[in-house]
Formats: C-alpha cells, sequence, structure tokens
C-alpha cells in the first residue's frame, strides 16, 4: 500500500512539473513575441524614414520563480530575438521568432526590474538593432 501511494504521489509531482514548465515556457514565447512585434516596429520605420528609435517594453520580473534572458542575434539573411530560462543567455534557443529584414542586431536582456530597452537605426539603408536593460545605463 506504501509503494503504491509513493508512486501516485510522485506521479502527481513530476505531472505538475511538466504543467508548471509548459506553463513557464508559454509565457516566456509569449514575451518573446511581445518583444519581437516592438522590435518589427522599430525596424520597419527605421527603414522607412531612416532615422533613429527606441522604445522601452515593461518586462516581468521573473516568469513563474524562475530567472530569463532574451537576446537579439542576425546572420547575413535575418534578424531573431530568442529567450530561455536561466540567467545567462546561449545559442540556439528553442523559443525565437524572426523579424522583418535583414540587418546588424545585438545585445542582451536579463530578467529583472527594469525595462527592455531597444534601439534601431538606418544608415544608409543598412539596420542597426539593439536591446538592453534600461536600468544598465547603456
Amino acid at each position: 500500500m506504501i509503494a503504491v501511494s509513493t508512486l501516485l504521489v510522485m506521479s502527481f509531482m513530476a505531472y505538475a512539473n511538466v504543467l508548471r514548465f509548459s506553463s513557464e515556457a508559454k509565457q516566456l514565447a509569449d514575451i518573446v513575441d511581445h518583444v519581437a512585434a516592438r522590435s518589427a516596429e522599430l525596424l520597419t520605420l527605421a527603414l522607412v524614414t531612416n532615422s533613429t528609435s527606441e522604445a522601452y517594453v515593461q518586462m516581468p520580473a521573473a516568469i513563474g520563480s524562475k530567472q530569463y534572458w532574451l537576446q537579439l542575434r542576425n546572420d547575413s539573411t535575418r534578424i531573431w530575438i530568442e529567450g530561455g530560462l536561466g540567467n545567462v543567455p546561449v545559442e540556439g534557443s528553442e523559443i525565437h521568432a524572426f523579424l522583418p529584414g535583414k540587418g546588424g542586431a545585438s545585445g542582451h536582456y536579463i530578467g529583472g526590474y527594469g525595462a527592455a530597452c531597444i534601439r534601431c537605426n538606418s544608415v544608409a539603408g543598412f539596420v542597426q538593432i539593439q536591446l538592453t536593460n534600461s536600468s544598465s545605463g547603456v
């Protein structure tokens, strides 16, 4: 009887952990999508007006009880934003969103207090976008 009870309790605990992780991954994906949408607006504005602009996106301090991060990346053909759980950005996250166009992208945001700051500029058709923490002073 004790063995069966222990198995049931452990099964329910594992199921609860899976549900919690699924919820955290969904919330992180929503944050990535929101920042990607704001970034796409700035990229479009910079390309059309050949100017510099910035936006601040209020971010949650944590996802559940976990730290999270976002980072902007690019290669020769596209720009994307990716996110993950933890306190150190790593390459190849499964949660990412592609941005329109191509150009340079840099910077990251580590979850905590403060907004994410997105800066975008365009010079002669080349777009550069940067992501920082508003409280970092960069």
